[in-house]
């Protein structure tokens, strides 16, 4: 049977929290700083602004509102003067507003609330990380940008190589997320495993981030499943951990990230060709880079595709 730790450390925790976000501050290789002077820029592209329905009326004249949630790095967080928000979600968001011909709006928002910030024309559009779904589509127009991913990080001199299987997690001390969609594809990973006659894994869960990474550098914990993109990013910083794996996060099915608007509304099939074409000309490829998230990178943005099945 599975084992379920709760670990908690407060003391550790504080520290490590401290210097973590010393670190995200200070960017070590990434720019944090409120003037973001290297953002990727795009062109006006005409036949994106002509995709847009002549019904469709932004919040502001000449301006494009996107809606985001400020959480962690590398996909927006506040920059090193605590009141601008930057991130990879960010940068996306300027190359659709400048591909639009549109000055850029961001409007911080808590994620609970995004539905209804969109759905009562708060913003124009939502940047923030929301995964296509077959229930969110029946109030929400997509626009893909990104792979869904989730991804599997040890210890930077770990033995481990590669996690790609089921097999590969046999016997392993691993930590999650509880209540996730990782939690779920990694407990279904492990019962497959239990009924080959495979050991079974060890799942560690922990309320504070810092702690967690604490737990692989001291080897109380073999991997960390969680959100790529942020594992990524943390990865890049303090070069403590790295990658070995990634796994859908609508795993056994594909999950793709997008751009989220009014259904019905007119502007995703405006969105879709103005990311179609910053994905062609390569200024998409370099804002992912610029945020270590080149492995999550799609070749072509589609307009409402087969999302997660309803639970």
């Amino acid at each position: 049977m599975t084992t379920r730790l709760r670990l908690l450390s407060f003391v550790a925790g504080a520290f490590i929290a401290a210097t973590t976000h010393l670190a995200f501050a200070a960017g070590d290789g990434f720019d944090l700083s409120p003037d973001q002077k290297d953002r990727v820029r795009a062109e006006k592209n005409q036949k994106a602004i002509e995709a847009v329905s002549k019904n469709f009326k932004f919040v502001s004249d000449g301006k494009l509102t996107i809606g985001l949630h400020p959480s962690n790095p590398p996909l927006s967080t506040y920059a090193s003067d605590a009141t601008t928000v930057v991130g990879f979600d960010v940068d996306l968001a300027q190359l659709v507003a400048d591909s639009l011909g549109r000055e850029l709006v961001l409007v911080p928002v808590a994620w609970a609330d995004w539905p209804l910030g969109l759905e009562s024309g708060k913003f124009d559009a939502v940047i923030s990380n929301v995964t296509v779904t077959e229930q969110r589509k029946e109030k929400f127009d997509f626009s893909t940008y990104r792979k869904d991913e989730l991804g599997y990080y040890v210890k930077a001199d770990s033995a481990i190589k590669a996690i790609k299987e089921p097999k590969d997690i046999a016997g392993l001390k691993v930590i999650t997320d509880a209540g996730t969609n990782q939690e779920k594809i990694l407990l279904a990973w492990d019962k497959e495993n239990v009924a080959k006659g495979l050991k079974a894994i060890e799942v560690q869960y922990y309320d504070d981030d810092a702690v967690k990474y604490l737990a692989i550098e001291s080897g109380r914990a073999d991997a960390v499943f969680s959100v790529n993109a942020t594992q990524a990013y943390k990865a890049a910083v303090n070069g403590k951990t790295k990658l070995v794996g990634t796994v859908s996060g609508g795993w056994p099915i594909t999950a793709e990230v997008a751009v989220t608007t009014r259904k019905g509304s007119g502007v995703a099939d405006g969105v879709t060709t103005a990311l179609n074409a910053v994905i062609a000309d390569g200024k998409y490829k370099k804002v992912l880079d610029r945020w270590n998230l080149g492995s999550e990178a799609i070749d072509k943005a589609t307009t409402n595709p087969p999302g997660l099945p309803k639970s």
